[in-house]
């Protein structure tokens, strides 16, 4: 590096505002709708939220619920049968909630991921060894055009022509090939299903060839991701999407970006005009779905959860945890039980509460209850004992 170099990027990083981890909080549960319930639309938040994880059926409504006024599960599951918003495999190779359109735009940009996945996944690769990826995709597409088929079907009927390999790995392999989604019933509230799986582009009656001009363009989703989820660094963005080496488009927005850093004095990128409320903005208590993207997709998250607490977030098997958001961070896991007579929401909270607090939690799970259990007679919300580290 050159003198010059070296003394502009000293410059840099004295004058840069230093953004505390406090604001980054605030910056991104204000573009998540967690300071206040948005009006948007399900299609309009969804996009905003570039999709909703959704690996098990009721996170995507519950993220939704927390986060809009007067939402209702039939709203989202409307989309899901009308075929305007579908479940499928995207960023970090898990399935998403998203809408048509994005499921076309963000399928060819996050497909690497996916494909570099064939060869480096611990459970499947070696079942995948010697596989002709062409030959495959197209017959697994020609069987779930024909019919959408359960992951167990379409493994069985590919060692037809594939004898000798894992039936799974077989089904694993053309996740990743092909653009598939879960059709409903599967994702709808209160009926759900196995997981029966068609062709995006046979399933919503359009292709690639459909997409506005520069809607695949990876600038525009790192600007959506900032809009998002921001401030955020290159490492942020490549945890949410899984995809590696984004440096470079980071470097090539630069000069319509603004750049910050945090308190440990790493980079971070903004639009400039995104929402960056003052650290002293309140942050109401609420209840985010397990799976909850917000909680997931910065490689730094301690705007929102403290390191310790990660370790508190995901269980032993994968499963990440209902929280309850408290004071802006994450301060409880949250459990809900339903029966015809009864839901109960409990919750555990990870450090002392106060008052104020505990009356707020009791409030805002007693609203999830009615929201998620309306015929139940009996709605209870249980503050447990502070849990252990």
């Amino acid at each position: 590096m050159s003198f010059v170099s070296v003394v502009r990027a000293t410059v840099e990083s004295v004058t840069t505002r230093i953004l505390t981890v406090r604001e980054l909080g605030r910056a991104t549960l204000a573009r998540q709708h967690l300071l206040r319930r948005s009006d948007l639309s399900v299609t309009e938040m969804l996009e905003h939220l570039i999709g909703l994880q959704a690996q098990a059926p009721e996170p995507p409504y519950y993220a939704l619920w927390t986060r809009m006024r007067g939402f209702t599960p039939g709203r989202l599951s409307d989309l899901l049968e009308s075929r305007r918003v579908v479940r499928i495999a995207l960023m970090r190779g898990t399935v998403f909630a998203v809408t048509s359109s994005d499921a076309l735009a963000l399928r060819p940009w996050v497909q690497p991921l996916l494909t570099r996945a064939l060869h480096t996944d611990v459970q499947y690769a070696a079942g995948l060894a010697g596989i002709d990826h062409t030959a495959l995709a197209t017959l697994a597409g020609d069987l779930v055009r024909h019919a959408p088929r359960t992951v167990q079907e379409l493994g069985v009927l590919l060692t037809e022509h594939f004898p000798g390999h894992d039936p799974r790995a077989l089904a694993f392999a053309v996740r990743g090939l092909l653009p598939l989604v879960q059709i409903p019933p599967r994702g709808l509230w209160g009926r759900s299903g196995r997981p029966r799986l068609t062709l995006l582009e046979h399933w919503i009656g359009r292709d690639s060839g459909s997409l506005p001009p520069g809607a695949t363009e990876a600038e525009t989703l790192v600007r959506r991701y900032l809009a998002a989820f921001g401030p955020a660094s290159v490492r942020d963005a490549q945890a949410w999407s899984g995809l590696p080496r984004l440096g470079e488009i980071f470097d090539a927005l630069r000069p319509e970006l603004v750049v910050f850093r945090d308190e440990k004095g790493g980079e971070l990128f903004d639009l400039p005009d995104a929402p960056r409320p003052d650290a002293s903005t309140p942050a109401p208590v609420r209840i985010l779905a397990q799976y909850d993207n917000v909680v997931l997709s910065h490689a730094d998250r301690s705007r929102l959860i403290s390191d310790a607490d990660r370790r508190r977030l995901v269980t032993k098997n994968g499963i990440v945890h209902a929280t309850a958001l408290v004071g802006g961070t994450v301060s409880a896991s949250v459990r809900r039980t339903t029966t015809r007579q009864s839901a109960t929401l409990e919750v555990t909270p990870w450090r002392r509460l106060s008052t104020a607090n505990r009356s707020a939690i009791e409030a805002e799970g007693m609203r999830l209850l009615k929201f998620s259990a309306p015929g139940a007679q009996d709605h209870e919300v249980r503050i447990l004992p502070e849990a252990e580290m």
